[in-house]
Parts: C-alpha cells; structure tokens; sequence
C-alpha cells in the first residue's frame, strides 16, 4: 500500500482520502482506524454521573448484578452490560474471565495462583484471577 502525506496551509482539519478498485478487508481496517474517536464512558457515583476516558479506567466487572468500574481509586457503578463496555472500548482492553475486564496499559504484573491459574495484579493495586479460557489471549498479548 503506498501512502502518501500532503501539507497545505489551508488545510484547517485533517482529512483523508482512500483509492482503491474495491472495498477489501485491509481497507475497512484502514478506514476504522482513521475514524475512530475515544469513546467516553458514562458512570455514576452514587447521585452524580461521571465522564471517563478508556485510559482512567483500571478494570471493569460484574459484582452481584452490578457492573463496576475501577479508576485509579476509585469506583463507579455502569448502566451498561460488560459486553456492551467490552464493544466500545475495544482495542486495549481485553476480558480476562467471565465477568472481567482490564485495561493492558493498566497491568502491572502477572504471577501464577492456585491450581495453575494465573492472576492480575494492576497498577492501582486492584487484582483478578485469569480464567484459563482468555489466558492465551493474555499471552499473546505479552508475547509468551
């Protein structure tokens, strides 16, 4: 794929443009990836709704019905289900059990638990277990 840059002083806001002969995969990715825009995540806190960004979210999960979000030090509740956060967040966060979310850029160590399975230590000290169902993924993602 050739890609090409121009610089125009008249240029107020970036745009791009895409010649193909068809809309192949690759394309598709392309274009996904010059459109994508930050999705902001709505959360209460008790009476109040609070706006995060993904990069403020540590880790999400189900806690007795609810869905939790964790920030660096805190906690909120989300109207959302787990998998419709999973969808909007997408790249950069991965399920690591059934009812658990974390952000990669978040993790500080893994180290292996009980009965072979691994667990997640974050980088505000919060903690899960991997279950051995998303631990290849895991693995992929650190490379081992």
């Amino acid at each position: 794929m050739n890609v090409e840059i121009k610089i125009s002083k008249d240029i107020t806001e970036p745009y791009a443009v895409i010649y193909t002969n068809a809309i192949t995969e690759e394309v598709q990715k392309i274009r996904s990836v010059l459109a994508f825009q930050s999705p902001v995540i709505p959360v209460s806190d008790d009476e109040k709704i609070v706006v995060l960004e993904p990069d403020e979210i540590f880790m999400i999960r189900t806690e007795n019905t609810e869905v939790i979000v964790y920030g660096k030090d805190t906690r909120f509740r989300s109207e959302k289900r787990l998998y419709e956060l999973e969808d909007l967040l997408g790249n950069g966060f991965l399920r690591i059990s059934k009812s658990t979310i974390v952000n990669l850029k978040k993790i500080d160590y893994v180290e292996p638990s009980f009965n072979g399975m691994m667990a997640i230590r974050l980088k505000n000290g919060g903690k899960d277990y991997i279950s051995r169902k998303y631990l290849p993924q895991l693995k992929n993602y650190l490379g081992i």
